[in-house]
């Protein structure tokens, strides 16, 4: 009898606690109407896009002409911004722009990269640098990765620098062209602004976006502002032995014991870490959830292990969302079927939960995997990014923004699965955030780095908005 009374005073708490967890109140708010040039801003995209500002892993490869042909195109597209603000070039393709404020105090930085990555002709449907325009899209590697932030930054600030604006503090537009390769622009700039003892209250790049059925339930739209970003970690997985004829080979090969390593790494995900940019995801999504899955994220105390389970299962968003995810990628062995090789190798991928560390993954993987013979190379290695601020004035300006630009999104705080330049600043802000300043379906965010990348002229026009909008609180 006790039992079943505790039983369900455990079931009345959840259920009261699902039932109280419901949006917070949010005072009624109007927003400034704000008017974008769309012809103007929708040219210079396409100018920029038509600049084939390929970045690679061979410099030697690369046009250096392409990338001096963009940066010669900013006083035509942007004269304004050109003469208001002063340019300073750094190593690694940088731009830094200083917009000076009325008055001194904490800086604000916008940043973009204008590289691209490179492209496979034929798989697109359309020309890959012609900037071709059709039935309300712009077709264009570069479009949405990043030349759109690139320009939306420049054609707000270009129209408010002519209708005579200028911010309370200064406010920097820095621009990498060497973001997809790794390369040391932002680096660089970071470095600037170290000996130049600039503070930031406010750093702001590429991440999130406005996107739709991403969380549980939730039929809203979701702005999500990454305040973090998982950190990257390659291992080369390596293993030599007695080769030979495959006619007679030994109880486990090189290949074999690569291949078991790779199922327990697999079969034994890391640990589920619900970090702050998730607990606060939770928080927000959540409430606006359907009642039976408020049951769960109001009594996580009760039902993590049964979200662990889930994502071990099924993996995807939420899972990458929540742990270190370890994904295999390549494999190496004998150019021969008939034939085993004296040495395999595979590589896997991980990206790293803030929770956890490079070190730390090694030491997991070697536990995990239990195999003296094979050797561990981990290579571009990068630690997860300190978790940026929730409460301060620059998370309220980049919120604002979003709701005033997409009405009806729901802003929340997310974790980057992916990396960017904005992991630099880390060391000297913790107000970093990550927002693509546009509303993405599910097949627009693949082509991301694939074939067909393509956007809304739209969503060209509220990349503007948008950055009006933070400008005018700066």
């Amino acid at each position: 009898m006790a039992v079943l009374y505790i039983l369900l005073c455990v079931v009345v708490v959840i259920l009261m606690r699902a039932l109280v967890f419901v949006p917070k109140a949010q005072p009624e708010k109007a927003y400034e109407e704000i008017k974008v040039d769309d012809k103007q801003a929708i040219h210079a995209l396409s100018e920029l896009v038509k600049c084939k500002t390929v970045s690679r892993t061979e410099p030697e490869l690369e046009d250096d002409k392409e990338f001096e042909k963009l940066i010669a195109l900013l006083p035509e597209l942007y004269p304004n911004v050109w003469a208001s603000c002063a340019l300073t070039k750094l190593p690694g393709r940088a731009l830094l722009f200083r917009w000076e404020g009325r008055e001194p105090g904490e800086a604000a930085v916008l940043m973009a990269h204008y590289d691209v990555v490179p492209v496979e002709e034929e798989n697109w449907l359309r020309p890959a640098f012609d900037a071709l325009i059709e039935d309300g899209v712009m077709w264009g590697r570069g479009t949405l990765d990043t030349k759109v932030t690139f320009n939306g930054v420049l054609c707000a600030a270009e129209a408010m620098i002519k209708e005579g604006f200028s911010p309370k503090n200064d406010v920097y537009f820095a621009f990498s062209g060497g973001e997809e390769v790794n390369g040391p622009g932002a680096k660089n700039i970071v470095e600037y602004f170290r000996e130049n003892n600039v503070t930031l209250k406010l750093v702001l790049d590429e991440g999130g976006a406005v996107v739709e059925n991403v969380f549980p339930g939730v039929t809203k739209p979701c702005g999500l502002i990454g305040i973090a970003e998982k950190g990257l970690l390659n291992v080369e997985y390596s293993i030599s032995g007695h080769g030979g004829h495959a006619s007679a080979p030994a109880p486990h090969t090189p290949v074999g014991k690569l291949s078991r390593a790779c199922a327990r790494l697999e079969n034994k995900p890391f640990k589920l870490h619900v970090t702050k940019p998730a607990a606060e995801m939770f928080d927000t999504l959540g409430r606006h959830s359907s009642f039976v899955y408020r049951i769960i994220f109001a009594n996580m105390w009760l039902f993590k292990p049964v979200l662990d389970i889930l994502c071990r299962k099924t993996g995807g968003e939420i899972n990458a969302l929540l742990r270190t995810t370890v994904a295999f990628t390549q494999m190496k062995g004998s150019p021969a079927p008939n034939v085993i090789p004296s040495a395999a190798s595979m590589v896997s991928n991980l990206r790293l939960n803030p929770d956890d560390s490079v070190e730390g993954a090694l030491d997991y993987i070697r536990a995990t995997i239990k195999d003296e013979s094979i050797s561990l190379r981990p290579f571009d290695a990068t630690e997860p990014s300190p978790i940026s601020s929730t409460d301060c004035e620059g998370w309220r300006i980049v919120c604002d923004a979003v709701s005033g630009t997409w009405p009806g999104s729901i802003v929340s705080p997310y974790l980057m699965v992916q990396c960017s330049d904005s992991r630099h600043y880390g060391p000297i802000s913790d107000k970093v955030y990550r927002f693509s300043a546009m509303a993405l379906t599910k097949e627009e965010r693949g082509s991301i780095h694939g074939a067909n990348e393509r956007i809304k002229l739209e969503n060209i026009v509220k990349a503007v908005e948008f950055f009006t909008r933070v400008m005018k609180k700066l």
